[in-house]
């Protein structure tokens, strides 16, 4: 029996989220400042974060899955520039976290701008030209074809958009829960440590593209 037009739709939406949940699961700049975040300013925050990123694997998604040439050609042209680009403004968000002051749990903090928030994790994640190729790799492993029909492909990119804030949602949820079950624990030299995460995952980027 063949299945019907509303299953094949079901099940393209069930392999977008699995593709997105495939995509958001490596943590690395964006996870670092989600939990940062969550920790110094709360879940909003966290989720803030995410979204972000999020917006910025569905500007690939799309990209991937209607086949848009003349972008990806594009941006894989220019992807040494942009992931220089790239770590450069992760290093630099690193620096900064590391030359602020360090706070003590249940110290009173200055919120961050929410346009602010979105935009730096958004930065980070659409400065990664060679998420396209993940994503075609990822669309021919759950044998999706390139320039799939228009719905599908909403659906799709839906599917992925889901699979990532799933992601992120929930390492928001997990770190609030630490936060709130380790009453007692020290912000002291939380600055220092997220800031040296984001220092590294900086270097590396740009160290990987000297032996390209």
């Amino acid at each position: 029996m063949q299945p019907s037009v509303h299953d094949k739709m079901v099940i393209l939406l069930i392999k977008g989220i699995l593709i997105g949940l495939l995509f958001g699961l490596p943590v690395g700049a964006v996870g670092t400042l989600t939990v940062q975040r969550t920790l110094k300013f709360g879940v909003k925050s966290g989720l803030l974060t995410g979204l972000g990123s999020s917006v910025a694997d569905c500007f690939y998604a799309v990209v991937g899955v209607f086949g848009l040439t003349l972008i990806s050609d594009f941006l894989l042209k220019y992807q040494v520039i942009i992931n220089i680009l790239g770590g450069g403004f992760v290093l630099f968000l690193g620096i900064r976290l590391l030359m602020k002051k360090e706070v003590t749990a249940g110290a009173k903090v200055k919120t961050m701008n929410p346009i602010k928030m979105f935009l730096s994790s958004f930065a980070v994640g659409i400065t990664n030209p060679a998420a396209i190729l993940t994503f075609l790799f990822a669309f021919s492993y759950f044998g999706i074809s390139e320039g799939t029909g228009l719905l599908r492909g909403i659906l799709l990119v839906t599917g992925v958009f889901i699979g990532t804030y799933i992601w992120w949602g929930t390492l928001t949820a997990v770190t609030y829960i630490i936060k709130k079950k380790t009453a007692k624990f020290s912000f002291r030299h939380m600055n220092r440590i997220f800031g040296s995460m984001l220092s590294l995952f900086g270097v590396i980027v740009l160290l990987r593209l000297l032996f390209e």
